[in-house]
């Protein structure tokens, strides 16, 4: 695969990403959380990890969003 058929392929998603709106938005977060409750459920050893560690993950995942959103400001 070229990067130039990658680069198709994210423009198509980006399309199909605008017809969505907030409805759409918040029942793909209650999606994902009800799958990681079927992959704890299914591997329960993903439970012994310590509080932290999950909340390093979570910082880890929500860096580029924040930084979308609070860093790039454009006059």
């Amino acid at each position: 695969m070229y990067i130039g058929d990658l680069m198709g392929f994210f423009d198509e998603l980006n399309k199909m990403h605008k017809k969505t709106d907030i409805w759409d938005t918040g029942l793909t977060k209650w999606a994902s959380i009800f799958f990681a409750f079927m992959v704890a459920k299914l591997w329960p050893d993903v439970l012994l990890l310590d509080w932290y560690v999950y909340l390093i993950i979570a910082l880890v995942f929500a860096i580029r969003p924040l930084y979308h959103f609070f860093g790039k400001l454009k006059k």
